[in-house]
């Protein structure tokens, strides 16, 4: 996705994974720079421990730009909401992620399974959907409501809450969103969102 965006943009860049043992994540954050790189994204299980590593505001850091020797990290986990009005939200889950959600949704319940649980969610009009769970259904919506799913493809609460006629954003659209985001904060232009949607196999 980021290398047909880059490609989009006329940029000489590339997109690379870099697996990191969380042991190594501070020395890999360090070493970065020294190699060329502009950015980085930060993904599970290292979001929460990135952000103590570089210059950041926030508790979870999903993205990190290199900016005259420093460090600087923020989150676009959140950035899907930019386009939703959440009045009454509820967050599931209590890993990187939810926490980026919780703090862009300070109003909201959160529920995880090391807190409180089961979720109730009957009243929430967004619930965001922050867990790696697949195969089980975490929480029953209904028409009215919307379901916001990181996960991809769909977990079994997606497809249980498109069943019974919630509204789903799916994790595909999550990560362009996300993914956009972080885009315009390495490079200083605006996201090419339709070739970034098609990368990922979405329609226009």
């Amino acid at each position: 996705m980021q290398n047909a965006a880059f490609a989009a943009r006329g940029l000489d860049w590339v997109y690379v994974a870099c697996d990191t043992a969380p042991e190594d994540l501070e020395e890999a954050i360090r070493g970065l720079p020294a190699l060329g790189f502009v950015g980085a994204n930060v993904t599970a299980p290292h979001k929460l421990a990135a952000a103590r590593l570089v210059d950041a505001e926030v508790p979870s850091v999903n993205t990190i730009v290199f900016r005259e020797g420093r460090a600087e990290g923020s989150s676009t986990d959140a950035a899907i909401l930019d386009r939703l009005d959440a009045a009454r939200p509820a967050i599931v889950g209590d890993g990187g992620s939810a926490t980026a959600f919780a703090q862009a949704l300070p109003g909201a319940r959160q529920f995880a399974r090391r807190g409180i649980w089961p979720p109730e969610v009957e009243d929430a009009d967004v619930v965001i959907n922050a867990t790696s769970a697949r195969e089980e259904v975490l929480v029953e919506l209904r028409p009215g409501q919307t379901l916001v799913e990181l996960p991809y493809p769909d977990s079994a609460t997606a497809v249980a809450a498109r069943a019974a006629g919630a509204s789903v954003i799916g994790g595909l659209e999550v990560l362009v969103a996300q993914g956009a985001a972080a885009f315009e904060l390495w490079t200083g232009v605006s996201a090419p969102i339709e070739a970034m949607r098609a990368a990922v196999g979405l329609a226009a």
